[in-house]
């Protein structure tokens, strides 16, 4: 018998979403590989287009697999319902081009992992959506931006890679003087630091691929709502064919029930490494909102609940110097995700921020010498004694 009242998160890693399987007693949920599904009957059918639950047609329209990581995801966030697509930049596409239509106006917050700025700034003009930007340590400054076309407001925080945070509170009460919605990519936080719709946000959106999957062995993406706003976004979803693969769903339900544990030690491992490398004569500076010198920590404190897995520092020097100590990493794999339970690192101007200019790489904050560590679960002492002799 399930409890009376809502689960805490763990337990919710663990449990939501899914029960063991009616016919066998199958405590895991089952990998449903399959393409398409048998109808009993004609009445079946019927049944399936008056929108019965429980009945399936094609796996590109839902699936039970996707279907039980979706309503774990939604149970973490704290939200009605959600989706699983095949990537991240899916999910957050999909969504969008659900939301807004040609004409119409988006305000997004300038400090955005590299797929979803391309999006804005080489796709949508295309499609005829303008997009306008507003630094996200200055988002009241979105006031002046908006006009009657505007129909979302785009947040990422902490940013990708500068960890740079926007005021969730203030881009809510922001976008509903204004009738807007809200949309926030939390991959970098987690619903275990961050909670968003707690504070007004109305639409979540997550790389699966990072924390939620936790291992690197999947590609996925997410989208949390309200039940309304799911189901338009579901009617674009099956348009575009975005859907995940059941076998990745699978992953990503098994990554899910270790989210609340593995982000504990994420969040100690990384905060330790931000203090030693705040404390290094090489470093010209690091960003990490659990920091006392991030010049927003206060904000942090008010909105996060634990800081993340990712440290952002820049050394003396330039790509060069940057490029010495990325070479020298021995336990620190150099490869570009993050979130994963390996300690990774990637030089954000060869590859996050690849190919914008010198120009728009100043105005996001992104600089040659810069190193994004994704901190990983290993033991911090083997961490730190990779750091300190790849910066000797």
């Amino acid at each position: 018998m399930k409890s009376k009242r809502p689960y805490k998160l763990s337990t919710s890693s663990v449990w939501a979403g899914e029960d063991p399987e009616a016919l066998t007693g199958c405590l895991t949920t089952p990998i449903y590989q399959t393409s398409t599904f048998a109808f009993q009957n004609l009445r079946h059918l019927r049944d399936y287009l008056k929108g019965k639950q429980g009945i399936y047609h094609y796996s590109r329209y839902g699936n039970p697999t996707t279907d039980a990581a979706a309503r774990k995801v939604a149970a973490l966030e704290g939200g009605e319902s959600g989706l699983i697509f095949s990537s991240g930049m899916a999910a957050i596409t999909t969504a969008i081009l659900a939301l807004v239509s040609s004409g119409d106006e988006i305000v997004s917050v300038r400090n955005l992992y590299g797929g979803t700025l391309h999006f804005f700034q080489d796709l949508c003009p295309r499609l005829g959506i303008r997009v306008k930007f507003v630094d996200a340590e200055r988002i009241a400054d979105a006031r002046r931006l908006i006009t009657r076309r505007t129909k979302l407001l785009y947040l990422e925080s902490p940013t990708n890679p500068t960890l740079k945070l926007a005021d969730i509170k203030g881009a809510v009460e922001i976008a509903r003087r204004n009738g807007l919605l809200t949309l926030i990519d939390n991959t970098f936080a987690t619903p275990v630091n961050q909670r968003p719709i707690e504070l007004g946000v109305q639409v979540v959106l997550h790389s699966g691929t990072k924390y939620l999957g936790g291992h690197n062995d999947l590609v996925a993406g997410a989208v949390v709502s309200t039940k309304s706003i799911v189901q338009k976004i579901w009617e674009t979803y099956k348009i575009l064919g975005g859907a995940a693969d059941p076998f990745a769903s699978f992953l990503l339900l098994r990554g899910m029930k270790t989210l609340a544990l593995r982000m504990e030690q994420h969040n100690a491992n990384a905060l330790a490494v931000a203090h030693y490398l705040d404390r290094h004569p090489k470093v010209v500076w690091v960003s990490y909102p659990g920091l006392a010198s991030h010049p927003q920590q206060e904000l942090a404190k008010r909105q996060m609940k634990g800081f993340g897995g990712v440290v952002c520092f820049e050394v003396s020097g330039g790509l060069k110097a940057a490029g010495r100590v990325w070479d020298r990493f021995r336990l620190i794999k150099r490869a570009s995700t993050l979130g994963g339970v390996e300690s990774l690192a990637l030089i954000p101007v060869l590859t996050s921020q690849w190919g914008f200019s010198k120009k728009e790489l100043d105005r996001l904050g992104v600089r040659e010498g810069m190193l994004r560590l994704s901190i990983g679960i290993e033991d911090i002492e083997d961490i730190l004694e990779d750091l300190a002799q790849a910066l000797r």
